[in-house]
């Protein structure tokens, strides 16, 4: 789309330029000025202008371009970033599964011998447990940088 338009732009200012330099080539031919001069500088107003556009469209060409690069290298960090939140998560989570295998296991063992330990023994799971969320809330914080 924006190509399209920015052909029919060119477009027009060609026409326009060669326009302008016919009316141009009519007031200074009543100037005195030789034919072949006149079409010698239509002929340069019409190359100006053809590398006028040739140099805007290779403009664009290149902002394209960069754009292009810029997604990808932005697209590259996004990646990095999910990678980074799902390791927090898994290392997070593997780490509270090991407490809590370790502290539970242990708290059965000390219910069985004294059941009035319950309540201690629950603290002890919970904390353990609470590795797996600090290392979800870091997954969270990571993915709003991203």
């Amino acid at each position: 789309m924006k190509r399209k338009v920015l052909t029919i732009f060119l477009g027009v200012i060609l026409i326009l330029g060669v326009f302008s330099c016919q009316v141009h080539a009519t007031s200074t031919k009543k100037n005195g000025m030789s034919e072949e001069e006149v079409q010698t500088m239509v002929d340069q107003k019409v190359q100006e202008a053809v590398s006028s556009a040739v140099t805007q469209m290779q403009v664009e060409q290149n902002t394209q371009n960069t754009a292009t690069e810029n997604e990808e290298k932005e697209n590259k960090s996004n990646g990095i970033g999910m990678v980074a939140a799902a390791i927090a998560t898994g290392l997070g989570c593997i780490g509270a599964g090991i407490a809590v295998a370790v502290v539970a296991s242990s708290a059965v063992g000390a219910i069985s011998e004294n059941p009035s330990l319950l309540g201690k023994t629950i603290i002890f799971a919970g904390l353990a447990e609470g590795i797996a969320i600090y290392g979800l809330i870091i997954a969270i914080m990571i993915l709003n940088k991203v």
